[in-house]
C-alpha cells in the first residue's frame, strides 16, 4: 500500500480529487496502519507476520479481507492489533494516521478504535486512549507545519461481542475534554444486537455524548433498528443493508415508482447520516443481495432519494485505498461530478461529531475548497 495517494482526477480529465477538501467519518485507527510500520513493530514486539516485507504484507492485508465476510475480514485486525499494544506502538501509528490523512486532503477526520483491544502489554484503558491523543496532536502539529490545517477526533469503540461496553462508555465520556468526540461500537455484528448493550446507551444519551453504532453491515434491518432505538444512534456505521427497506416495481410502461419502509422513511426524514465504505461494503459481501461490483452497491439509489450519505474508508489498509480513491471509484461507476462530491462532504459536515459552529466552519471550508477547484 502506497501512503503517497495516487493522483485521481474526476471523469474527462477534470479536477484533482486529491485536492478536494475532504472529511472521514468512519475510518478505524487498527485498519490504517503502513505496512511498513507494521514489520517494524512487529520485530521489536515479537510478532509474527506473513511476511517482513513491507510490499508484500500490504498485498496480504488485501488478499485476506477479500473473503466476501465480515467475521474473516476481522481476523486480519488479530495482526494490526498484536503492534498497537504499547505506549510507543499507538503513538506513532496514531501520529502517521493523521499524516496519511492530511496527505489526501482530509480537513477533518473522526478515528476510531476499541482501547479495550490494547492492553495486552500492561496499559490501562486511560492511559490507551492518551497515548493515542498523544501521536493524534504530533500528527496534527506536524502537518500543520507544512501548512496542512486539520482537527481530529476520537470514537471511542466498544466491541459488541463482549461485556465492556459501559465501562468504555465512562472511558469515552471521562476523555471528552481529551479529543474524544463520540462512542462507537463494532465488530461481529450477527447475533450481537445493540439491546445488549443498552445500559451504556443509556448512559451515555443521560451524559449527552454522540453515538454511532455499527449496523445494517452483516446483519439487516433488525440490526439498524437496534442501532437506532436501543443506541440511539445519530449515524449509521454502513447502514447500506437500509436499502433493503426501499421497494422498487415497475408501472406503467417503463416508468418506476419506489416505496420506502417505515425505518428507511424514518432514517431519510430525520437526515440520519450513513458511513458508508463502497470497497469494504464490497469485501465484507454487506452488498451481495444486490450483487458483486461497485456499480451494483445502493450507494446511488440512497443518494438518489435523498439520503444523507457520506463515502468512507473503513479500513484503508485492508481495502488499499484513501478517501480520494473511494470517491473517484464512486466517480467512475455512477458519473459522478464535483457537484456530487461537493454534496457528500457537505453531508459528512452535517453528521461531524462537532458542535453546531463549528460544523458549518466546516461546511464553509468544503464549499470554498471545492469552489477553487
Amino acid at each position: 500500500m502506497n501512503t503517497s495517494p495516487d493522483e485521481y482526477l474526476l471523469p474527462g480529465g477534470g479536477a484533482s480529487i486529491n485536492a478536494l477538501p475532504k472529511i472521514s467519518l468512519h475510518d478505524h485507527l487498527d485498519g490504517g496502519l503502513r505496512p511498513a510500520t507494521i514489520v517494524e513493530l512487529a520485530d521489536s514486539a515479537g510478532v509474527d507476520l506473513p511476511t517482513t516485507d513491507a510490499a508484500s504484507l500490504g498485498s496480504w492485508f488485501v488478499r485476506q479481507a477479500n473473503s466476501g465476510s465480515l467475521v474473516e475480514y476481522l481476523k486480519t485486525f488479530d495482526v494490526t492489533t498484536a503492534v498497537m499494544q504499547t505506549r510507543e506502538g499507538l503513538v506513532r501509528v496514531a501520529r502517521e494516521f493523521v499524516e496519511d490523512l492530511a496527505r489526501d486532503g482530509v480537513i477533518y477526520g473522526e478515528v476510531r478504535w476499541a482501547p479495550e483491544q490494547h492492553l495486552t502489554r500492561g496499559l490501562t484503558l486511560d492511559q490507551a486512549v492518551e497515548a493515542v491523543q498523544e501521536g493524534l496532536d504530533a500528527g496534527v502539529e506536524h502537518v500543520g507545519q507544512a501548512g496542512h490545517d486539520i482537527r481530529i477526533g476520537q470514537l471511542v469503540t466498544a466491541m459488541r461481542h463482549a461485556n465492556h461496553s459501559l465501562e468504555i462508555a465512562e472511558l469515552a465520556v471521562r476523555h471528552r475534554g481529551n479529543g474524544v468526540v463520540g462512542f462507537d461500537i463494532a465488530g461481529a455484528e450477527l447475533g450481537f444486537p445493540a439491546r445488549n448493550h443498552v445500559a451504556a446507551f443509556d448512559y451515555l444519551a443521560h451524559e449527552f455524548m454522540p453515538v454511532t453504532v455499527h449496523a445494517g453491515e452483516a446483519d439487516g434491518l433488525e440490526s439498524i433498528r437496534g442501532a437506532l432505538f436501543d443506541g440511539r444512534a445519530l449515524r449509521l456505521g454502513h447502514g447500506v443493508r437500509l436499502a433493503e427497506d426501499v421497494k422498487i416495481g415497475r408501472a406503467d410502461g417503463d416508468n418506476t415508482f419506489v416505496t420506502l419502509g417505515p425505518l428507511a422513511q424514518w432514517v431519510r426524514d430525520r437526515e440520519i447520516a450513513l458511513e458508508l465504505s463502497p470497497s469494504s461494503n464490497l469485501q465484507t459481501g454487506a452488498i451481495a443481495a444486490w450483487g458483486k461490483d461497485l456499480l451494483d452497491h445502493p450507494f446511488d439509489l440512497l443518494y438518489q432519494l435523498g439520503f444523507r450519505v457520506t463515502v468512507n474508508t473503513d479500513n484503508r489498509l485492508m481495502s488499499n485505498t484513501t478517501l480520494s480513491k473511494e470517491m473517484a471509484l464512486l466517480s467512475d461507476a455512477f458519473g459522478y461530478d464535483i457537484d456530487d462530491l461537493e454534496v457528500f462532504q457537505l453531508n459528512a459536515a452535517a453528521a461531524a461529531f462537532l458542535p453546531l459552529e463549528e460544523r458549518e466552519e466546516l461546511a464553509d471550508a468544503i464549499v470554498a475548497g471545492f469552489e477553487n477547484e
